[in-house]
């Protein structure tokens, strides 16, 4: 599928750890869309991922949605029929548990910088995180699914970390 044919509001969905914040970034780049990381929108910076009330995380995702233009990336399904309303096309990242775990583990020894990291928060390898991704992950990679199936909006899903490197060269990403 076309890069152009997701739109000008893209919602990009999947597992933890699945490369949702670095492609929302290279889309933006490429697009000319702000990305918006619901994980910054719903933890507090400064802190070790420190969840905000519900009530302040969803004023700060309802105010983002209303943009005229956005790739956003993440999940947080309390907040997901609105944020599809608005969205004029869906990503579906479904790369296997193995994957996941494998860029949790780099992302909290060796990376930095990355696309969607806590303004001023460090990441760090945690039993709770880990028993997510391998645990929780895989409910939630079923209802993800079938969620998917029922969009009507343009829609795309890459299920290897090979069909991403294939989206990433066709549509002409950069990393």
């Amino acid at each position: 599928m076309i890069l152009d044919e997701l739109g000008s509001r893209i919602c990009i969905m999947g597992p933890s750890n699945s490369g949702k914040s670095t492609l929302a970034v290279a889309i933006g780049r490429t697009r000319g869309l702000p990305p918006i990381h619901l994980d910054q929108l719903h933890h507090r910076p400064n802190t070790d991922w420190e969840p905000r009330p519900d009530e302040e995380f969803r004023a700060l995702h309802d105010a983002a949605i209303l943009g005229p233009r956005w790739v956003i990336d993440g999940n947080y399904a309390r907040c997901l029929p609105q944020r599809l309303e608005r969205a004029t096309g869906v990503i579906l990242l479904d790369v296997p548990t193995a994957t996941s775990l494998l860029r949790y583990l780099r992302r909290s020894w060796f990376e930095r910088d990355r696309p969607g990291a806590l303004e001023g928060g460090r990441d760090s390898v945690k039993w709770n995180m880990i028993r997510h991704i391998v645990v929780a992950a895989s409910a939630n990679r079923k209802q993800y699914a079938a969620l998917f199936d029922c969009i009507g909006l343009p829609k795309l899903r890459l299920d290897t970390p090979s069909a991403l490197a294939r989206f990433y060269l066709t549509a002409g990403l950069d990393r």
